[in-house]
């Protein structure tokens, strides 16, 4: 009898964590945090969703920083590639979970209660288009370099300072690859959250809290 009583009250708590998470999920992100103002228009960068999960797009070289000096070419792309866009997330999603179709439970409850490591998965671009899942827009240089550094200081390095990149056979495509990351993944801090804290970063339209691209994007 006790075990019943106390396996109800862990559903009753179950179910309230829930709907506190989702009044959370669709409330805070329509509070917006407003674009620094008379900046002027120096790099172009973009937001990029697959319909989940949000990726920043940044130009692969300028004046200011040459991300392949980071994330090589080689073996993914060619100097043709001008862009790359770069999303962090849960490792075991990455890896092991290719399509929505394929997700496991296990890899899920991981991920939800932040058990994995996680990784930063980066891929290159030829150009971008932009659409209802490409959004554009400038940044000064002084913006660009915050989120340079708040990129950068996303990833895992080695003693001398290089990325990390991940031994894997898993790819999305021709032009991408996984590096280690920093930081643990969970229901309050996902991939679409750290790209809404990398907008923040640069002085951009972000949300106050979003786990979701549709937050991010009803900005845009």
């Amino acid at each position: 009898m006790k075990l019943l009583i106390y396996f109800l009250r862990f559903i009753h708590v179950f179910i309230e964590f829930l709907v506190f998470y989702l009044v959370l999920a669709f409330a805070l992100p329509l509070i917006t945090i407003s674009k620094e103002i008379n900046q002027p228009k120096e790099v172009e960068v973009f937001i990029l969703t697959n319909g989940v999960h949000t990726d920043i797009v940044v130009p692969v070289k300028n004046n200011l920083f040459n991300w392949n000096k980071k994330i090589e070419y080689t073996g993914i792309a060619d100097s043709s590639y001008k862009y790359l866009a770069m999303g962090w997330g849960d490792k075991g999603f990455y890896l092991d979970t290719p399509t929505w179709a394929e997700l496991k439970t296990s890899v899920a409850l991981k991920a939800a209660f932040g058990i994995n490591s996680t990784a930063i998965h980066a891929t290159y671009y030829k150009q971008m288009k932009i659409n209802e899942r490409c959004k554009n827009m400038w940044l000064s240089n002084n913006q660009y370099n915050r989120l340079i550094h708040y990129i950068s200081n996303s990833f895992k390095t080695n003693k001398n300072g290089e990325f990390i990149k991940v031994i894997t056979d898993v790819h999305y495509g021709d032009t991408d690859a996984f590096y280690e990351a920093k930081g643990r993944y969970n229901l309050f801090k996902t991939c679409n959250t750290w790209a809404n804290n990398a907008l923040y970063a640069c002085g951009q339209k972000c949300c106050f809290w979003t786990p979701l691209d549709k937050g991010i994007f009803m900005k845009y």
